[in-house]
């Protein structure tokens, strides 16, 4: 049975969306009590950067005059200063150092990762290992002993008649080669979920992130026996939390 909808759900977002996506997340969290992992999930299942985007005024009419800063004209009270942080403050040094070197492409993805929490930038290459992972095996399957590739490696036209240079691959190297490679996946995988393990019995998972984990090392345990025991029946893990019932 799903659970129902938090009724802060709407709130936070409306909270961020008011602050023109200024107010950040933490604060949010400690508005509503709740971890600064589950504003983060809200804020992309329910896309508040799309919307926040999309309440921006096109027309320049309706837009409000901006304060460009400063005294009043004719107001001596900030004689003589210039403007701007102090002397050696380095607020806006780090961005504008990325802004001059940085496309913008890179850019966008920083100011998104700046909202992820460690534990889901982990989560993230925990993801991608084991995605590499499964999709090796469609790529460098190996059918049977007589499952032997022929590669085109040169080839040459002359007066003489052309010229062609063959490579054969065949099934025990092709699989010597997919075993090393998958072992060293593996052991990248096992390596960042035990980190991701490690951060969450330290309490910086809430329950949604400690499931996931637990799932994906059911998926891996199967992967493994799939490996040794050649079967070709699909992995679907099904986690349940407290409380729910079959």
């Amino acid at each position: 049975m799903a659970r129902a909808r938090s009724p802060n759900r709407d709130k936070a977002k409306q909270m961020w969306l008011d602050s023109g996506g200024e107010m950040k997340l933490k604060d949010i969290a400690a508005e509503f009590d709740v971890l600064e992992t589950q504003i983060r999930k809200w804020k992309s299942l329910d896309n508040w950067e799309d919307e926040l985007k999309s309440n921006v005024p096109n027309d320049k009419g309706n837009v409000p005059k901006r304060n460009l800063g400063g005294a009043p004209l004719g107001n001596k009270n900030a004689l003589g200063n210039e403007g701007g942080a102090p002397k050696g403050n380095a607020n806006a040094v780090t961005h504008g150092f990325f802004r001059k070197f940085f496309p913008n492409d890179a850019l966008e993805i920083m100011e998104h990762a700046a909202e992820r929490s460690p534990l889901d930038m982990l989560w993230d290459q925990i993801t991608i290992q084991y995605t590499a992972i499964i999709r090796a095996q469609q790529i460098m399957y190996v059918k049977d002993r007589d499952d032997i590739t022929k590669v085109l490696t040169k080839s040459a036209d002359n007066a003489f008649g052309g010229h062609e240079e063959w490579e054969y691959q065949f099934a025990w190297d092709k699989q010597a080669a997919f075993l090393q490679a998958q072992s060293r996946a593996m052991s990248t995988l096992q390596s960042l979920i035990k980190q991701y393990e490690e951060l969450c019995r330290q309490g910086y998972a809430d329950e949604e992130q400690q499931l996931r984990i637990t799932k994906l090392n059911a998926e891996v345990a199967l992967l493994e026996r799939k490996a040794d025991k050649d079967d070709d029946k699909p992995i679907e893990i099904v986690i349940k939390r407290k409380g729910e019932r079959s």
